[in-house]
């Protein structure tokens, strides 16, 4: 195992304590889940050959979505892929008619990472790159910049959006050229869908469209087109916490995003799309539930429906969801003593028994949810080796029967109403009860 580094063990630590997800150092405490591991690196080796993928990553609340999803995040930017990951909320989705699809977008944009900048905030050096190929490829050819960059470009101009897409790359470089800061920043808040208005764009860009609720998905086709021709193998697009889709009080509004999905699921099934690849977390309700999840899509639930032989031990990780399966108790031993060397380092005070004895502890306090939903069980671990650490006369023996442990029950329902199945909110369009 590679040498974990000061700032990896920090943010680890910080996250597992807040039971979130690091984003850094996460080849330290990954456990179990090699099959589906092997199955998206073959998804990534697809995008970089020109292909495209879409998978749905189905678990319970604290099984361990997000932590695979960053996971397969990392794996892609290895691959040479650039990466564009965002949460939905209730002011960003897939698809709307008030800005929440462009604040998708944007909060996507900005979270934009490549090899390089792991982190975010990597689009500019993504223009930068394709600006810098462009100018080696024309002295090589001995021709003039900007005529490299427009052959490059051309082609954008058959797609939905790509002239103003390819405009503004070529309004990027008439600063990058003149030194025009100002130009680049307005070319960069363009693409990263920040203008609000048509007017404001061709002020400052001359061009006449904007990025819009409307156009989303086209533009992160466009997105995937660009990254190629800078040099990378492709685009990955994570979209987590889809579970705020099936919150959405109204059935016009879910069904209008579910049918962009839909959409996306046919493109990339179809072979379409290229260089694009799609990863949408969410949990069992969000796919299963035929009122409000992706089942009550009819097109949707035919294509995502299990393979009936898949049952009694047998997988198939073939179609586009992937259920995680829940760790096992062994592999949860594995994780807490990848937690405790990240904590305590090789020469550790924390003996095998203390693990032991800490997981029995678990499953007496909360069952079999210690090891199929781990992640407060990982927290209430963190918590013991940070008092541990503190407080080096107490022994573990003395805390581990006081230490509480709470189911992770999630809230995938807490605001649904359980007589009716709906949200009390208004602007609702369904009559979901009805009561004398």
């Amino acid at each position: 195992m590679s040498r974990l580094k000061p700032r990896e063990r920090d943010a680890i630590v910080q996250a597992l304590r807040a039971g979130v997800v690091p984003k850094l150092g996460l080849r330290h405490i990954q456990v179990g889940r090699v099959r589906e591991i092997e199955e998206l690196v073959k998804d990534m080796d697809r995008l970089a050959d020109g292909g495209s993928a879409i998978r749905f990553i189905i678990g319970e609340y604290g099984s361990g979505k997000t932590f695979f999803m960053n996971l397969i995040r990392l794996v892609a930017l290895e691959k040479g892929l650039v990466v564009m990951f965002a949460d939905l909320a209730p002011d960003r989705r897939i698809h709307a008619t008030g800005g929440q699809a462009r604040g998708l977008y944007a909060e996507m944009a900005r979270n934009l990472s490549t090899r390089t900048k792991p982190d975010g905030g990597a689009l500019a050096s993504v223009v930068e790159r394709f600006v810098s190929t462009a100018h080696r490829e024309a002295e090589a050819r001995d021709l003039p910049t900007g005529n490299v960059i427009r052959e490059k470009l051309a082609h954008f101009e058959e797609l939905t959006g790509g002239f103003e897409f390819a405009e503004v790359i070529r309004r990027y470089w008439e600063g990058h050229e003149n030194g025009d800061e100002e130009l680049k920043s307005s070319a960069l808040r363009w693409l990263r869908g920040e203008f609000a208005t048509r007017t404001d764009a061709r002020k400052a860009l001359g061009v006449r469209t904007i990025i819009n609720d409307a156009s989303v998905y086209d533009h992160l086709k466009l997105m995937s087109a660009f990254v190629v021709e800078a040099g990378y193998k492709g685009l990955l697009v994570g979209m987590d916490e889809m579970v705020n889709l099936y919150k959405l009080t109204s059935s016009q509004a879910r069904n209008a995003n579910y049918e962009q999905i839909l959409r996306i699921l046919n493109d990339v099934l179809q072979g379409s799309a290229e260089n694009l690849g799609f990863l949408m977390g969410g949990t069992p309700e969000f796919l299963m539930n035929t009122r409000r999840g992706l089942y009550s899509y009819e097109a949707l639930q035919s294509r995502l429906a299990e393979n009936t032989l898949a049952r009694e031990g047998l997988v198939d990780l073939s179609g586009p969801v992937i259920r995680l399966a829940s760790l096992t108790p062994e592999d949860l031993f594995v994780l807490l003593a990848n937690v405790r060397r990240v904590m305590q380092g090789e020469d550790t005070a924390l003996p095998d028994t203390a693990l032991e004895a800490f997981m029995t502890h678990c499953s007496e306090r909360i069952g079999e949810a210690y090891f199929r939903t781990p992640r407060n069980t990982v927290t209430a671990f963190v918590n013991l080796l940070a008092v541990l650490e503190q407080n080096p006369g107490v022994e573990w023996s003395d805390l581990i029967d006081d230490l509480d442990v709470a189911n992770d029950q999630g809230d995938d329902m807490s605001d649904i109403d359980e007589a009716t199945g709906s949200q009390p909110a208004e602007g609702d369009d369904d009559l979901v009860s009805f009561k004398l």
